[in-house]
């Protein structure tokens, strides 16, 4: 890893900044900013661990909410037997197991064959928790702790910072190099040397990990966890659609993205309650044919436009 530059120390002081500012949102915005808060946070690490993975490899995964659903469930069942704050690892140490198990069956194969099973791998567990709930007698599971949203969202704002540095230095390391060369060609990382079904599946243990916590984290905004709400498909699309919006070719891509969608699909949700999933696909569409690099490839569309009049003038 390269000694760090002026220009790095720069954006690590800017980063720090923002983030600072962020954190002051509760005591200046009231309790519907605050939720409003609560739900960009919580889409920022989710779309970013999210393009960490398939940014550079390209695999379109829809596993978020399978993830996801794991980490609720974990703080779920577990409030009762052990405290709020040794939840979280494990709910993330199984959201890594769990990614891995997915990556060993199906990141040796093509990326088709891999949209199709995560896309499934969702509704899979939440049928096997339906299944095992009505053979208990239960329906659901109350989260009752003290936990309220000023403390989740400054949660998923530490957890935020966390996954920016990770990405950074994965960036920066010799696996982030790895899955660039497989991003572009990976029979020809193959016969470089690189082990390309390792790397895949140690990165995909990023965004398992990261989404099993934040679903940890989140357990005690709903209250009640009931398969249909921790395992909804409509978390995993959302989430694919932030981050192509905001784009994955810079770190920072997802966040310009959650933050005008996350405002967009309030007003749908309000305005058309009962044709969301028609408009969700709709947008989807949208960014792959009309943004295919997101708004982080408009920025460097225009970022070079401009250095070539200014090499003209």
């Amino acid at each position: 890893m390269n000694a760090l530059s002026s220009r790095d120390w720069g954006n690590l002081a800017l980063c720090a900044i923002a983030l600072a500012i962020a954190a002051c949102l509760p005591w200046t915005a009231g309790a519907y900013g605050l939720s409003i808060g609560v739900t960009i946070a919580m889409y920022t690490v989710l779309a970013t661990s999210w393009a960490l993975f398939s940014g550079p490899t390209h695999y379109i995964s829809l596993a978020s909410a399978a993830f996801f659903g794991v980490g609720t469930y974990v703080t779920g069942i577990g409030i009762q037997y052990l405290p709020y704050w040794t939840l979280l690892p494990i709910a993330g140490v199984s959201g890594a197991v769990m990614a891995a198990l997915v990556g060993l069956a199906t990141l040796r194969l093509s990326g088709v064959y891999f949209v199709i099973f995560t896309l499934g791998l969702a509704e899979f567990v939440r049928q096997i928790i339906t299944w095992s709930q009505n053979i208990s007698g239960t329906k659901g599971i109350y989260v009752l702790t003290s936990i309220g949203e000023m403390h989740i969202y400054w949660q998923l704002l530490g957890l935020a910072a966390l996954v920016w540095l990770l990405g950074w230095l994965i960036g920066r390391s010799r696996l982030g190099f790895a899955l660039r060369i497989i991003g572009d060609d990976e029979a020809v990382a193959r016969h470089s040397g690189i082990d390309t079904a390792r790397a895949k599946i140690l990165l995909f243990m990023v965004p398992g990990a990261v989404a099993a916590i934040t679903g940890a984290m989140l357990a005690p905004r709903y209250v009640y966890i009931e398969p249909s709400l921790a395992f909804s498909p409509m978390l995993s699309f959302q989430v694919v659609i932030m981050a192509l919006l905001g784009g994955t070719g810079r770190l920072w891509g997802p966040l310009v993205g959650v933050i005008p969608f996350t405002f967009m699909w309030e007003a749908i949700s309000v305005s058309f309650p009962n044709q969301t999933t028609l408009l969700l696909g709709v947008c989807f569409l949208v960014i792959v044919y009309l943004l295919p690099k997101g708004f982080v490839g408009l920025i460097d569309l225009a970022a070079r436009r401009m250095r070539s009049a200014e090499g003209y003038a």
